[in-house]
């Protein structure tokens, strides 16, 4: 209740208030408009248009201001382009010409002044019917009684009773009081759509482009650096076995004849370097999508992960289908990764892996009950990860106190 009439005040004033504020827009608008283009022959219209927009900027602003209580979330203010740094006294005056927002906040004051018109009728109608029908069984017993009056009720033929009359006008109140909160609101999201798509709808597009811009860096940087990384366990892990191997077995080629018992211990220790690249190799090949992956989907591939894994996993996954190989690509390499971690420092005895799909959005939750501490910092287990998810417009939440327990959140969405 207390969320509806904290509604119903934000409508109203957005509503009552843009009333005059349009009326004070356009009639600024209009006049310095008409003045600077009847003027610009003689270079006086210049600063004039020029005023005109800075004007019009700043009660773009106010509108601005006030959209996020309407809307429910923030909006972004337009990138205004600001006049070269060595621009001259007369370039710098005229600046505003050059930006089209600020043409789309004067023409925004030109034909919002309509819409607020009719949708402060809106408001002050259902007001008026709201407060003068609820209180009409106060007032209503006289003006009923009074000769020659001849209410509604009576008119649409429902009789001339004073009992009939103020039951009706009573019930045209409860009737508009019902229906005030839609239609202040209603109203209130038509004029703010208008305004979101004059004032805000470029800076939107902007932030969407940077926001692109971020996830393409993020993805190649963590790309780059995944590559750097598995190159760089490579080199010091199994390379270096490899080639102590292609040496222990050379050597055991030339003492073939003369010592074979040595060359039966060397072939020995040879089998056993040779396992632990293998083991290295299989560790290193988690930064890698496995076939499971491209041929079974997220499941199965997860279930592998939670198999290999040397603490024991819960794995509850609560999807079905299959989704775009960047996004189970994605939320593979952050199980692989938060596994990783989670084996080498967390010291747990369980780790949780949920997969649940909620509206467009894949919920990826990953808990421990080990020492905690992790966070995504760099040179950490888990920095890579903000990246690998800001790539597909993904998030990523950690909490993990000093003691634990661990609790990982990831969301991407899928639809």
């Amino acid at each position: 209740m207390r969320t509806v009439l904290r509604r119903i005040g934000s409508d109203t004033r957005y509503l009552i208030a843009g009333f005059p504020l349009s009326l004070v827009f356009f009639v600024l608008a209009v006049v310095g408009f008409s003045a600077g283009v009847g003027t610009v022959v003689v270079w006086v219209g210049l600063p004039i248009l020029a005023g005109t927009l800075m004007m019009a900027r700043g009660m773009a602003d106010v509108e601005r201001r006030m959209l996020p209580e309407i809307l429910g979330r923030p909006v972004p203010r337009p990138r205004y382009r600001p006049a070269p740094e060595r621009a001259g006294a007369f370039r710098r005056m005229v600046n505003p010409l050059t930006s089209g927002q600020s043409w789309l906040d004067l023409l925004y004051g030109i034909v919002s002044l309509p819409l607020a018109i009719l949708t402060f009728v809106v408001a002050v109608v259902w007001w008026a019917g709201t407060i003068l029908g609820l209180t009409y069984p106060i007032y209503g017993w006289a003006i009923a009684r009074m000769p020659d009056n001849h209410g509604l009720a009576e008119l649409l033929g429902f009789g001339d009773s004073a009992v009939v009359e103020v039951a009706f006008n009573t019930a045209i109140g409860v009737l508009f009081a019902v229906t005030l909160p839609l239609m202040l609101h209603g109203a209130a999201l038509v004029r703010a759509g208008l305004g979101r798509a004059m004032l805000t709808g470029v800076a939107e597009l902007h932030e969407r482009i940077d926001d692109l811009a971020q996830g393409r860096a993020a993805a190649v940087s963590a790309e780059a650096n995944a590559l750097r990384r598995l190159e760089r366990d490579i080199h010091d892990g199994p390379q270096q076995r490899l080639v102590s191997l292609a040496m222990d077995l050379s050597r055991a080629q030339r003492q073939l004849k003369r010592d074979p018992q040595a060359v039966e211990e060397m072939l020995s220790q040879a089998i056993t370097s040779t396992r632990e690249t293998l083991d290295e190799l299989r560790a290193l090949s988690r930064g890698i999508a496995p076939p499971i992956l491209t041929d079974r989907g997220l499941a199965p591939a997860l279930a592998a992960l939670a198999g290999r894994c040397t603490i024991p996993v819960e794995l509850d996954i609560q999807i079905t289908g299959r989704f775009a190989a960047a996004i189970e690509n994605t939320v593979y390499f952050v199980v692989a990764e938060s596994l990783t971690n989670v084996a080498k420092h967390s010291h747990a005895n369980v780790c949780t892996v949920t997969l649940s799909k909620a509206g467009g959005v894949l919920m990826l939750t990953i808990g421990d009950d080990g020492v905690g501490g992790a966070h995504t910092a760099k040179g950490h287990g888990l920095s890579g990860l903000t990246d690998r998810l800001k790539a597909v417009d993904g998030t990523l939440a950690v909490d993990s106190p000093l003691g634990g327990p661990t609790v990982i959140v990831a969301e991407v969405p899928c639809g």
